[in-house]
C-alpha cells in the first residue's frame, strides 16, 4: 500500500475553523501551524537563520528579509519572507523594529509550513493583491488604515501577546498615549487590551510565557 507523502498528508488536513480573517484573506497563525504540524511529525524541526552578526535577517542595505526553515523527516523547505507592514510594503531598514522582524519570522514560519503542504491554499494569490501596488492601481496612503486591514489583539494571544507586552516595556519612557497611538497604526486595541497595557506599565502584566517551577 501506497504511503501518503508528507505533502499529501499535511495537504489533507481541515484548519478552516482555525484561521482567521484579515482584510479579504484567511490566514492560519503561526502557532495553529506549528501545533498542527508537531501532532502530524512530532519531531519536525523550525531553523531561523541568522546573519553572521547573529541577527534574524538579512538585509541590502535598504530593506531586510527573514529567512525560516521547516524541517520534517530530513526535508527541509525555506521560506524567504520580507519584513513589511500591515499592507505588505517593505520597511524601509532604519524603521524597523525587533516587534516587526518577529512578526515577519513567525508569518515565515506559517509560510514555510503550508510549503509541506498545511492550509498552502491559504496563500494562493496572497502574493499577488493590489495591496503590493501596480501601474494600474497606485498604493493609497496608509497613514489611516481601516479597522478591517488590522489584526485584533487578544488577551493570551500565543502569536502577539508577549511580543506587544515586550514592546510596552521597552518604549514605556514614552508613556501610556504615545505606545496606545503606535501599536493601534497596525493593530485593533481592545479596552480590555488597553487596560492590561495600564497594568504592564505600573510593572504588572499578564504574559502567555509558562514558567517552570523548581
Amino acid at each position: 500500500m501506497k504511503q501518503n507523502t508528507i505533502f499529501e498528508t499535511l495537504g489533507k488536513l481541515q484548519v478552516s475553523d482555525k484561521t482567521q480573517k484579515k482584510g479579504r484573506f484567511s490566514y492560519l497563525s503561526w502557532a495553529w501551524a506549528w501545533h498542527i504540524l508537531k501532532q502530524n511529525y512530532p519531531d519536525a524541526q523550525r531553523k531561523v537563520y541568522e546573519n553572521p552578526e547573529g541577527v534574524p535577517y538579512f538585509t541590502d542595505g535598504k530593506f531586510a528579509n527573514v529567512k525560516v526553515g521547516i524541517i520534517i523527516n530530513g526535508l527541509e523547505h525555506i521560506d524567504y519572507l520580507p519584513i513589511t507592514d500591515n499592507s505588505n510594503r517593505s520597511i524601509p531598514l532604519v524603521k524597523i523594529t525587533s516587534f516587526q522582524v518577529n512578526t515577519a519570522i513567525q508569518r515565515s514560519t506559517a509560510k514555510a509550513i503550508a510549503l509541506h503542504g498545511l492550509a498552502l491554499s491559504l496563500w494562493i494569490d496572497e502574493d499577488t493583491t493590489k495591496c503590493w501596488g501596480t501601474p494600474d492601481a497606485p498604493p493609497k496612503s496608509t497613514d489611516k488604515k481601516k479597522d478591517t486591514d488590522k489584526y485584533t489583539i487578544q488577551i493570551n494571544d500565543p502569536e502577539k501577546w508577549d511580543d506587544m507586552m515586550d514592546y510596552v516595556v521597552k518604549w514605556k519612557s514614552k508613556g501610556l498615549t504615545w505606545i496606545i497611538n503606535n501599536i493601534s497604526k497596525e493593530y485593533i486595541i481592545t479596552k480590555e487590551v488597553e487596560n492590561q497595557i495600564k497594568i504592564k506599565l505600573n510593572g504588572k502584566g499578564t504574559s502567555t510565557k509558562k514558567t517552570t517551577k523548581r
